[in-house]
């Protein structure tokens, strides 16, 4: 099983691309979100991806599916739990932000995912069904992204989402929008604790 590969970009397609790992050329399908990365970038790099490797019974052949970081790929195959999205369908899917399909999901916002492509509203409603109040981790991969959260932080910052999620009864995007507002506010916090007292002062 392949699960990462680092090599030299040969040849770049629409929605593939060759890398050569170790005197080996892999072709790898990228989602649109992956493939924006190198829209400016020629062959000879060095590439790092991460790999959803899918093989069965009716798809004897390989197929590679490259990833930017595991956040992407663990979304993936959450993506690919809904009925009627298989892997390949997936891939075309991803053609925005993880983050912002998260969103979407959680707060049932049919109109946006019925614009990824190959997304209708049957499928869309089956997505929300499915994967809705399991989108945390890449809401909370947000905020990683857009505020320079600490390592340390972050395993705080989840146990705070899920309380406000599971016990308090926000919806997830609301308790994300909380934690954004009240990290700005205070970028030194370093405890549940701390987190939930800011957070309900800004609230007050």
């Amino acid at each position: 099983m392949i699960g990462y590969i680092e090599g030299r970009l040969l040849k770049k397609e629409d929605d593939r691309i060759l890398l050569l790992a170790n005197q080996v050329g892999y072709e790898i399908l990228l989602p649109t979100l992956v493939m924006n990365r190198l829209v400016n970038q020629e062959p000879g790099i060095t590439l790092s991806l991460y790999i959803y490797y899918h093989q069965t019974e009716r798809q004897p052949k390989p197929i590679l599916i490259g990833f930017n970081d595991d956040i992407e790929k663990d979304f993936f195959q959450f993506l690919i739990l809904v009925e009627d999205i298989g892997p390949l369908k997936a891939v075309k899917a991803l053609d925005i932000p993880i983050h912002q399909i998260a969103k979407a999901i959680e707060d049932d916002d049919i109109t946006t995912l019925t614009r990824l492509k190959g997304i209708g509203k049957r499928t869309a409603q089956k997505m929300v069904a499915t994967l809705q109040g399991k989108m945390e981790r890449f809401l909370i991969h947000e905020l990683q992204v857009n505020i320079p959260i600490l390592s340390t932080q972050e395993h705080l910052i989840e146990t705070v989402m899920h309380v406000l999620v599971q016990q308090f009864g926000h919806k997830t995007t609301e308790a994300k929008e909380m934690i954004v507002k009240a990290l700005k506010r205070n970028l030194a916090i370093s405890t549940p604790e701390e987190l939930f007292d800011e957070i309900y002062r800004g609230e007050g």
